[in-house]
């Protein structure tokens, strides 16, 4: 990298950070930024999109980064007819937010546009899913989906997970999905992965025993570095057996992200760990 770019690198994220810190002082909810996506144009919404905010992200270091889109007219329809799917935040303890809180949880950290978390709820409507995603025509995308497919066992939220991970009891989630996360291929960025050993802690806390995190990526070093950093978790079990990736297993659907890895010759690397202590 020259040093150009990493002046330009640098002055990207102060700008994000800085628009952030505004946000935060503004302290508008998310509510008022779906009220907003409903009745604006897109071509308003082209330009006049902002990512509202009320975490203190900005504070720590983050292993997301916000984007804008426009929505389309079933994106904004879906918010004004299911908006009681999304949660605002802070929300605590997630099981609350369902009508059977005793059933299994399941937390998917960004869902991308959702088709396969709502296939899932759809698939296994004994069990509670959380979707947790900060680009709001995904989420949008979502609601559309699991309000058309009458789904009463899946929420979203547009919030750092960490920070959601942070407020939920110990030994509360039965499963963490990570599928196709940003890998950060910048080495300057390694520190903004989410599997990393600064985080797995947490998740580990969270999981009850016997819950699993399930992980999946196209990006080969970033599979390497994720089975590392796994592998040596002393809380959790690989159950492929030490040093190996786990077969696609029937109940992830293939996303977007998949098939296109898939089209441009990627190997396609899933890794599911069990907590065991």
């Amino acid at each position: 990298m020259s040093a150009l770019e990493r002046h330009l690198d640098d002055a990207f994220f102060m700008a994000v950070k800085i628009f952030d810190l505004l946000l935060e002082r503004l302290k508008i909810p998310h509510s008022i930024y779906f009220r907003f996506a409903k009745i604006m144009s897109n071509d308003q919404l082209d330009q006049q999109v902002v990512e509202l905010d009320n975490l203190n992200e900005h504070r720590e270091i983050v292993t997301f980064m916000r984007r804008s889109a426009p929505l389309n007219t079933s994106q904004r329809t879906a918010l004004e007819q299911y908006g009681h799917l999304i949660l605002e935040y802070p929300v605590g303890d997630l099981r609350q937010h369902f009508e059977h809180p005793e059933r299994p949880l399941t937390v998917e950290i960004g869902f991308g546009m959702g088709r396969s978390l709502v296939l899932m709820a759809k698939a296994n409507p004994e069990r509670n899913y959380v979707g947790i995603e900060v680009h709001v025509p995904g989420i949008a995308q979502c609601v559309y989906e699991a309000g058309m497919a009458g789904l009463t066992n899946l929420r979203l939220l547009d919030a750092d997970a960490i920070q959601v991970l942070r407020e939920m009891p110990d030994n509360s989630i039965n499963a963490v999905q990570l599928y196709f996360p940003d890998p950060w291929q910048k080495k300057r960025h390694f520190k903004r992965r989410f599997v990393s050993h600064d985080r797995m802690p947490l998740v580990e806390e969270k999981l009850e025993i016997g819950g699993t995190f399930h992980a999946a990526t196209d990006w080969e070093p970033y599979a390497e570095w994720m089975l590392d950093v796994l592998d040596n978790r002393p809380r959790l079990e690989n159950m492929a057996g030490k040093g190996n990736s786990y077969p696609r297993p029937d109940w992830r659907p293939q996303t977007k992200f998949e098939r296109r890895g898939l089209e441009e010759g990627h190997k396609i690397n899933d890794f599911l760990f069990k907590k065991i202590q």
